[in-house]
């Protein structure tokens, strides 16, 4: 259901990024002083993750938290240092009425050292990587006189990301994109969209030229519409009106719907052997999900408040992925969450309290990324299928977007997502220094976190942990950046080994990140 509920247009502060549909189309309406616009990104990032595993042994299905050491269980630090080169690219008309935009990352999270050229230790230097080119997005936009046409592949972010998210931070490592269709028309002093994606189509068959692929099941295709409406000041506007002692409040709001009639699991779901597709394999699913998330945000002298809240409602009437397997019961699914994050003070010293609630499931373990078919999870597990037809017929986890970043350790690295869980978040930032070449800043925020259901933590308690996640980053003019980001997870009873007696132990985690900002 995240990559049902879409819509944020559209572009980041760049050409061809993607942050909210409002900033949809602003490069157009007039001859531009470019026509070729590149704009990007190179980073590289190293990380040393100490006990991740918590020292609490295996679950009840036999999985650690966190990898381990292959040569020896024991040994306490794992390492990961990786590269990505972003491209976004904008070829404007010369009259301004028109754009084509792309994004393209090369060696898209590439591990240092991965590659070796021959016997590692004999080698030196690195193979060229079997695919060192993802083209992430190309749309076409065009400015009408009733407003923006988009069509193509483009990014997909709403309000804070806790749905559907762009994945445009300096750490992020996915980001949605949509297959759409969209329109964005100001009426009213407003913004008004609607949108259609191509959420799934196939199974396809060429064409005789082996050309162009045919979609040979249309009754299985999957289909999102989705009608927002947005208050919105650009980043220019609100820090005008900041400045001049003003406060700026902006809101949206919007409403998804996602329809699948047949399905074909055999195209996904894993087999020991291919499966031919035909008639056979093709079986009723009745699929409906329907999503409505709010967004608010206030800024003023001083002051940022911004919020979302998202709830969503699904149901499947027949759950089966075995065709000529049939269950007698639908399954369901309600799922509600919400984050709030705040800053007060301006940019010599600032300090808030975010916080986040993501509703949860009775089932064990919280159901963060289930895998397709799995086993259902026993009591003690951290992950697992929330529904079980026919004994158990919902799915009520709410489960934030990934690259919404709460922590580095606990949501980030060990469950993966807010999910089943809520949160409380205090921090402060500080300018250590502020001269012509660049600043230099230390934050330090504290997580606490709970499960919402204690019956899907592994400990069986609603307290999982304190998390110190402390940053010294220098920013220079130019659009360098060097951060030194820790973090110190401190475990409590709700990841504790229960079956075992075993109780988790202390996490840490060492990242440096550089990045070239142009």
């Amino acid at each position: 259901m995240r990559h049902a509920v879409l819509l944020s247009l559209l572009l980041a502060a760049s050409p061809a990024g993607a942050t909210t549909f409002a900033d949809y189309g602003r490069d157009l309406g007039a001859a531009p002083e470019q026509t070729l616009k590149l704009d990007g990104s190179f980073r590289t990032r190293g990380t040393a993750y100490y006990n991740l595993d918590l020292d609490r042994g295996a679950t009840p299905s036999g999985e650690l938290f966190f990898p381990v050491s292959s040569g020896d269980p024991k040994a306490q630090t794992l390492t990961a240092a990786d590269m990505r080169l972003r491209l976004d690219l904008a070829i404007v008309a010369p009259g301004g009425m028109m754009a084509v935009k792309s994004r393209i990352d090369v060696l898209d999270n590439l591990s240092l050292g991965s590659a070796p050229d021959g016997i590692p230790s004999a080698s030196g230097t690195q193979r060229a990587s079997d695919e060192p080119i993802h083209v992430k997005r190309v749309w076409g936009e065009a400015l009408t006189p009733f407003g923006v046409l988009a069509v193509g592949r483009m990014g997909s972010h709403w309000g804070l990301g806790i749905l559907t998210n762009s994945g445009d931070c300096r750490d992020c490592d996915s980001g949605d994109a949509a297959d759409r269709v969209a329109f964005v028309t100001p009426l009213a002093d407003h913004l008004w969209a609607v949108a259609y994606d191509f959420s799934a189509t196939g199974p396809f068959v060429p064409d005789r030229t082996g050309h162009r692929a045919i979609d040979v099941e249309p009754s299985a295709n999957v289909h999102t519409i989705t009608a927002a409406m947005m208050k919105y000041h650009d980043a220019l506007a609100t820090a005008r009106r900041k400045k001049a002692g003003k406060a700026t409040f902006d809101y949206g709001t919007y409403v998804t719907h996602r329809w699948q009639k047949d399905d074909v699991p055999a195209t996904y779901v894993p087999t020991a052997q291919p499966v031919a597709i035909d008639a056979g394999q093709v079986m009723s699913r009745g699929y409906t999900a329907t999503g409505v998330d709010v967004w608010l945000e206030l800024v003023a002298p001083g002051v940022h408040i911004e919020a979302e809240g998202a709830f969503l409602t699904a149901k499947v009437d027949q759950p089966s992925l075995i065709p000529g397997v049939l269950f007698r019961d639908a399954a369901t699914s309600k799922q509600y969450g919400g984050a709030l994050v705040s800053d007060f003070g301006e940019d010599v010293a600032s300090g808030g309290l975010d916080l986040g609630y993501a509703s949860g499931d009775s089932a064990p373990g919280f159901g963060a990324f289930p895998k397709i078919g799995g086993a259902a999870p026993q009591p003690g597990d951290l992950d697992g299928p929330q529904a079980r037809p026919p004994y158990d017929n919902e799915v009520n986890n709410f489960r934030f977007h990934p690259d919404f970043r709460v922590d580095r350790i606990l949501f980030h690295e060990i469950i993966g997502t807010v999910t089943d869980a809520t949160y409380l978040r205090p921090h402060a930032r500080a300018t250590l220094f502020d001269v012509a070449t660049g600043r230099m800043t230390l934050e330090l925020a504290a997580i606490a976190s709970w499960a919402v259901n204690a019956e899907s933590a592994p400990g069986g308690k609603h307290p999982l942990g304190v998390e110190l996640d402390p940053t010294l980053a220098y920013e220079s003019r130019d659009g360098f950046e060097l951060a030194l980001e820790q973090a110190t997870l401190f475990p409590l009873a709700g990841l504790d080994n229960v079956q075992t007696g075993q109780k988790a132990k202390n996490a840490q985690l060492w990242r440096i990140r550089v990045g070239f900002y142009f």
